[in-house]
C-alpha cells in the first residue's frame, strides 16, 4: 500500500546535528544548531525557572486539559512581553494571543489560518531565511517567494532593495520579517529602517508577519520587540510568532504564543476564535508544564528579575564569543569575513565560508557548521574558542 512514499531526505540542520553524535573525535565542536550553550558547553536550566517548577511542584495539582487557547496566565504575561504591559493594543483588548505548541507551532497555526482566510495571498519570506519557513507555509498550501536581504560581499542588509521589493507586493501579500537576532544571518534592521518599512507595509496594506525566536538575546528584551511595538503603533496588519524556548532554556517544553494585532476588541474575539479552530484542528490544546513555568517567572516580580539577569549572562556570553572570534582572526583571515562577528547580532552568523571550506571544517578539524556558512555562536566558549579560530584561519586564511 505504501510502495509509492519516497524516503524523506531529513532537515538539513537536525540531519547534521546526527552526524555530529556519530563523530568519534573528542575535540569536534557543534556550531550547527540553534541551541544556548553555556561556558561549560552544556544546555542550562536557569535558576528562576527551577525556583518556579519547585513551586509548581509542591502543588500537587491535577492535570486537566488547558483550554484550546491556552493558559490564561501565560497568554497574558506572554502579550505583556512582547508588546509592552502598558500598550495601547493590549489597553483597548486588540490583541489575540493564544498559547502554541513552540514557535514552530505558532507560523503553523498562523499560516494554516491565513490560507483559511486569505487564499489569494502569497508569502514573502528574507532571502535567506530559516529553513523551516518555507516548510511551513508551503505546507499549509501557501506560495513562497523571497524578497532582498542579506548582501553576501558585504555580509549586511540590502535594505534599499528590500525594501523597493515589499513596495511593489500586491495587497495582502504576507510578509514574513525576523524581529531580531535573523536566522541564519545575524543581520538585523536598525529601528529607524523598521520606522521606514512601516509606512510601506500599511500604505501597501500588507500583512506583517513576524518571527521573534530570541527576544532578549539581541539588544536585550525591550529593544528585540521595539520592531513589534513600532508596526503595532502604525497601523500595520499584524502577526506576532513568539517562542520561548531559547530565552528560557525550555525548547522540550515548547512554549510559544501567536498574536494577531487586530482593529478593534470585536474583531480581536473573532479572530481569536477561528484560531482556535485552528488549534483544534491541529492538536486540540497546547501542553500544561512549560506554561505554568513560564507564567510562574513572568507572574513573580522577583523571579522575573532573576531571569532577566541571567538571560542578560546568556547574552553577554555570546556577545563575548564574538569579540573572542574577531580578535583571535584578526591577519589571518579577510577583514570583510573577519567583521561580521561584531557587525551581525544574536545566536548566529554568516560566517562567509563557502560550501567546499564548510566541508574541509567538519572533515579534516571537526567543526560543524551549516553548509551555508552559519555558524551558532552560542556552541561557543573559552575551552573551544581557539580551536575553532585555527581551523577557520587554517581553511580559510588570508
Amino acid at each position: 500500500m505504501f510502495e509509492h512514499v519516497p524516503a524523506y531526505p531529513g532537515d538539513p540542520i537536525l540531519s547534521l546535528n546526527e552526524d555530529f553524535q556519530l563523530d568519534p573525535r573528542a575535540n569536534k565542536v557543534n556550531l550547527s544548531i540553534g541551541i544556548y550553550f553555556d561556558a561549560d558547553g552544556k544546555l542550562p536550566m536557569m535558576d528562576a525557572v527551577r525556583k518556579a517548577e519547585a513551586a509548581l511542584l509542591e502543588m500537587r495539582a491535577p492535570r486537566p486539559y488547558l483550554p484550546m487557547a491556552g493558559l490564561a496566565d501565560y497568554r497574558d504575561a506572554a502579550q505583556a512581553l512582547i508588546f509592552g504591559a502598558g500598550s495601547e493594543v493590549r489597553k483597548a483588548n486588540r490583541v489575540a494571543t493564544l498559547q502554541t505548541v513552540g514557535g514552530s507551532g505558532a507560523l503553523k497555526v498562523g499560516a494554516d489560518f491565513l490560507k483559511r482566510y486569505f487564499p489569494a495571498s502569497q508569502v514573502w519570506i528574507s532571502d535567506p531565511s530559516w529553513e523551516n519557513h518555507r516548510v511551513v507555509f508551503e505546507g499549509a498550501g501557501h506560495t513562497v517567494n523571497t524578497y532582498p536581504y542579506y548582501d553576501e560581499q558585504t555580509g549586511g542588509l540590502r535594505f534599499d532593495e528590500m525594501l523597493a521589493a515589499i513596495d511593489r507586493l500586491p495587497a495582502k501579500s504576507v510578509v514574513l520579517l525576523h524581529a531580531c537576532c535573523h536566522n541564519p544571518t545575524g543581520v538585523d534592521l536598525s529601528l529607524a529602517q523598521w520606522a521606514a518599512l512601516a509606512p510601506v507595509l500599511q500604505r501597501r496594506e500588507l500583512i506583517a508577519f513576524v518571527d521573534m525566536a530570541y527576544q532578549g538575546f539581541g539588544a536585550g528584551l525591550t529593544e528585540d520587540a521595539a520592531c513589534v511595538g513600532l508596526l503595532a503603533e502604525a497601523g500595520v496588519a499584524l502577526i506576532v510568532a513568539s517562542s520561548f524556548s531559547k530565552n528560557f532554556s525550555l525548547y522540550g517544553e515548547r512554549c510559544g504564543t501567536l498574536s494577531v494585532v487586530c482593529v478593534s476588541a470585536d474583531e480581536a474575539g473573532r479572530v481569536q476564535g477561528q484560531l482556535m479552530s485552528v488549534i483544534r484542528a491541529n492538536y486540540s490544546n497546547p501542553p500544561t508544564h512549560g506554561a505554568k513555568l513560564v507564567a510562574g517567572v513572568l507572574r513573580d516580580p522577583t523571579l522575573q528579575r532573576q531571569w532577566e539577569a541571567e538571560l542578560s549572562v546568556m547574552r553577554e556570553r555570546i556577545l563575548s564569543m564574538r569579540h573572542a572570534m574577531h580578535a583571535g582572526l584578526a591577519g589571518r583571515v579577510d577583514e570583510v569575513l573577519r567583521a561580521r562577528y561584531l557587525a551581525q547580532h544574536g545566536m548566529f552568523t554568516y560566517t562567509g565560508l563557502t560550501e567546499r571550506q564548510v566541508e574541509t571544517l567538519r572533515n579534516d578539524h571537526g567543526v560543524y557548521l551549516l553548509r551555508s556558512g552559519r555558524m551558532c555562536v552560542a556552541g561557543l566558549n573559552e575551552h573551544n574558542v581557539s580551536y575553532v579560530v585555527s581551523a577557520i584561519a587554517e581553511v580559510a586564511g588570508a
